[in-house]
């Protein structure tokens, strides 16, 4: 395998810079970070020398490189802290400071899963609060905060639908889930581990749900259909109840993906326009850093009439002598745990810190900028890039670079690279499936109109550098640490070892 010293070397820029080196080329032998005693011949807690690999080196740094190492580290990493992040269907947002200090005080933080409920009455009254928040927002009253994020929700409610076949005694013969073609690709995912086959539906030419093709595929072997609302192309259904009545004429449930919430929170209700049952991504848009690896919330809401199958534990609330108390409880009919505890109870407790700060007018304002945005943006970048359903978007635009493949040989992949010259994180490639060369663009509520001046600048000079020098395109990105990796070589065949140069 290659020699990891060119990378150390373009991570620098400078091939001289020592500052560049990996840990394993700085510092020398016998410095170390902490101060540990000398060893005087006393009995070792060491693993017998016989099983300590001589083949393992271990780099050995004082404190002070340690820390310069990891600091160095820390600000090459690219964030929403540092700049504009339009992951399109991700909601990459900049989320409020406040709501992570609230979660992590003490009485939150310190709280053990396996404490006695007695002991975590305080915890217990948010978590019950937050129910029913949700469910007054999305008009599906019956909620569990139970699912560790938007799959596991997905997969929650989906079980929920067969656990209410299983009991009408109809599930041997609905055994089809509906899915779009545009769906996230959690959709058909979660349908199939729920042991059901999968329907695509093909959008229809405006990109939104096609009704006749839908009716001529609807009867009583259908499970459930679901509907990204609004979807991924960032549209809205304005035929959404003439659906779902016909979806239900038939005795099939419809399953709202929620995890474009931001375009409509609190100004419609998946509740009120027919959804039987939901999933929420909190982490996205109530609050929580998206993407960075750390845990998601993915609560599943439902009907009334599905309320007795929500996943385990949901927080119920008694009143007894006029005090009232908290309790974890499993539904009557339940479909079972999700996982361990009581989900991502920190995800939970900066959702309701940010619902509580806002309140209904401010999330009413969440949707407006997010719609705002989206459109703003639209317009700048439609002179530029071929915009394959052109009418008004919600939280998000998905532009085509096929005007720019067809007439310089440049690729959604190729201007996604070049951003990163920019300073802009790229968008979304790709996805949703059904739009060659997809340029997905979600700039979110929270970027100012300064910021999405700027995110439009970059992709106007790209568009424009692509017509005068497309091999500056194809050679992207050139600032950054690391230039053009191949991806997929990488996550095939990693170099996880590193060795001295003498061996590589």
């Amino acid at each position: 395998m290659a020699s990891r010293a060119p990378v150390s070397r373009a991570l620098a820029g400078d091939e001289a810079a020592p500052a560049a080196a990996l840990t394993f080329e700085r510092g020398a032998p016998g410095r170390r970070a902490v101060d540990v005693p000398a060893w005087r011949g006393e009995a070792s807690e060491l693993p017998p020398a016989h099983l300590l690999r001589a083949s393992l080196p271990l780099p050995e740094l004082s404190q002070g490189e340690l820390v310069r190492y990891y600091s160095d580290l820390a600000s090459r990493n690219f964030g929403i802290d540092t700049g504009s992040y339009p992951l399109g269907s991700c909601t990459m947002k900049y989320n409020p400071k406040v709501d992570d200090l609230l979660a992590s005080l003490t009485g939150f933080a310190d709280l053990h899963p396996l404490a006695p409920e007695a002991l975590a009455q305080g915890t217990l009254a948010v978590l019950f609060e937050l129910q029913e928040a949700l469910g007054a927002i999305t008009g599906l009253p019956a909620v569990s905060l139970a699912p560790a994020a938007g799959a596991q929700g997905e997969l929650a409610g989906i079980l929920m639908v067969k656990r209410a076949l299983e009991e009408r005694g109809e599930l041997a013969r609905r055994r089809r889930v509906l899915v779009l073609d545009s769906a996230h690709g959690t959709n058909p995912a979660t349908a199939a581990m729920a042991g059901f086959a999968v329907t695509e539906l093909q959008s229809g030419p405006d990109g939104r749900i096609d009704e006749p093709a839908l009716r001529a595929v609807l009867d009583d072997t259908v499970a459930a259909v679901m509907v990204t609302l609004p979807s991924t192309l960032g549209l809205w259904e304005p035929a959404i109840e003439a659906v779902a009545r016909d979806i239900h004429a038939v005795g099939a449930y419809l399953y709202a993906d929620g995890a474009n919430l931001n375009a409509i929170v609190g100004r419609l209700r998946f509740g009120d326009v027919g959804f039987d049952v939901a999933h929420l991504n909190l982490h996205k848009t109530f609050s929580t850093p998206h993407g960075g690896g750390g845990p998601g919330a993915g609560p599943v809401l439902a009907s009334s009439a599905l309320a007795r199958f929500l996943p385990t534990p949901v927080v119920a609330r008694r009143e007894a002598d006029g005090e009232a108390t908290y309790a974890l409880v499993a539904p009557e009919a339940s479909i079972g745990r999700m996982q361990q505890f009581h989900g991502s109870v920190g995800v939970l407790l900066r959702a309701y810190a940010y619902l509580r700060t806002l309140g209904l007018e401010g999330l009413r304002a969440v949707s407006e900028n997010a719609v705002l945005n989206a459109n703003y943006l639209r317009e700048l970048l439609l002179p530029y890039y071929d915009l394959p359903f052109p009418t008004r978007v919600l939280h998000e635009v998905v532009f085509s670079a096929t005007r720019q493949r067809r007439e310089h040989g440049i690729r959604a992949y190729d201007i996604a690279k070049r951003l990163i010259d920019h300073g802009v994180h790229p968008p979304t490639v790709y996805f949703p499936l059904i739009v060659e060369e997809a340029l997905m663009i979600e700039p979110t509520e929270t970027e100012s109109r300064e910021s999405l001046e700027r995110v439009a600048a970059a992709f106007i000079a790209i568009a424009e550098e692509a017509a005068r020098d497309p091999e500056a395109l194809h050679a992207a990105p050139t600032t950054a640490p690391i230039g053009r990796l191949d991806e997929a070589l990488a996550a095939r065949q990693p170099d996880l070892r590193w060795r001295p140069p003498a061996e590589a």
